[in-house]
């Protein structure tokens, strides 16, 4: 079990501050990186007792009786809408995996596109958006190596001339897959990439989360968000995979005037096991009023059935979090798996 203090990371920076550059890096620089990131760990990682715990309680996938909510939970695909380089647009595709089209860019996130990942379930909504209605991608950013979140097959049918934005370590990984235009950034580190509205920045920002795919890779590569700001300075900031941290007050601070914040709210059960790295609803809504995003839209729930809660409750608990803190309905963009909307 971790404290409050630890979980919230109240007393550990999310980074050393002289990691900060305001200037962008290289496009598809070759750096070289630590061998391990388990400094950036916020809490510890499950052990086997924890694990053992687990197993015995059974508190790892929803009850039977709450699968009866599946049919319901909102599946509404829809045309991708018209977006020039004055347009910011979001699609749901489902888990963490967004078209957002920015500066005249169409930029996936965490692009998820298989019905099936490794030791999971398969979705239990379909794919939002189908592959062929997609317009050509113009960038990809990564939040972290986990299987739902980094997508081998998905990645495949990509160019592999298209530029990958991905966490320090991950991009020999990459690279191996056969793109060649990989840019592995730290934490406070950015790049840009030409657009035609004017370059769009990648801001690579802190989560409380970790990393691993095999046995022997744990924390080898690092994990965290993204703010992407297009030439008029409009920001949209893909929060990845993360527990509550304080580091949400640093990133508005640095990024000001996010118009619209992608937060996850699912895979938070049971608290004592997921809490340091899965925020819950409520304190999704937080990290939205904490990083200063006007709007705010959920993600990384009713796709797959991850951790305990029933499928339907993150969306309740995250309606009813929204409400209590009185801000306008309208600035919850609560999207149905392939709906759009257009800032």
């Amino acid at each position: 079990m971790t404290s409050q203090s630890e979980r919230t990371g109240a007393t550990r920076p999310a980074a050393p501050t002289e990691r900060s550059s305001t200037d962008p890096r290289p496009l598809g620089e070759i750096r070289s990186w630590p061998r391990s990131f388990t400094d950036r760990l916020t809490a510890p990682l499950p052990g086997i007792g924890m694990l053992a715990r687990l197993a015995r309680t059974g508190q790892f996938r929803p009850a039977p009786e709450a699968l009866d909510e599946i049919p319901d939970l909102p599946y509404e695909p829809g045309p991708l809408p018209a977006a020039g380089p004055a347009t910011v647009a979001v699609t749901w595709v489902g888990h963490a995996s967004w078209v957002l089209r920015i500066g005249g860019l169409t930029v996936l996130t965490d692009p998820l596109w298989s019905r099936r990942i490794l030791g999971t379930p398969a979705r239990v909504t379909p794919v939002g958006v189908r592959w062929e209605d997609l317009p050509p991608v113009d960038a990809v950013v990564v939040s972290h190596n986990h299987y739902d979140h980094l997508d081998r097959p998905t990645l495949k049918r990509l160019p592999r001339t298209t530029p990958l934005f991905v966490p320090a370590g991950l991009g020999r990984w990459c690279r191996r897959l056969g793109f060649t235009r990989v840019t592995e950034l730290d934490w406070w580190e950015a790049a840009e990439l030409p657009a035609p509205g004017g370059p769009v920045r990648f801001d690579f920002v802190p989560a409380h989360h970790w990393s691993k795919r095999t046995l022997t890779d744990t924390c080898r590569s690092l994990w965290g968000g993204w703010v992407l700001t297009d030439g008029a300075g409009r920001r949209v900031y893909f929060a990845g995979d993360t527990g509550y941290g304080h580091f949400f007050e640093e990133i508005g601070r640095r990024h000001p005037g996010i118009a619209l914040a992608l937060l996850p709210i699912g895979a938070y059960a049971p608290r004592w096991m997921l809490g340091p790295v899965h925020m819950d609803p409520e304190e999704a809504v937080r990290a939205c009023a904490d990083v200063g995003a006007r709007r705010m839209a959920p993600m990384h729930h009713a796709t797959f059935l991850l951790a305990a809660e029933p499928p339907l409750e993150p969306l309740t608990r995250v309606r009813a979090a929204w409400e209590r803190t009185g801000r306008p309905r309208t600035d919850l963009w609560d999207l149905p798996v392939g709906a759009s909307r257009v800032l």
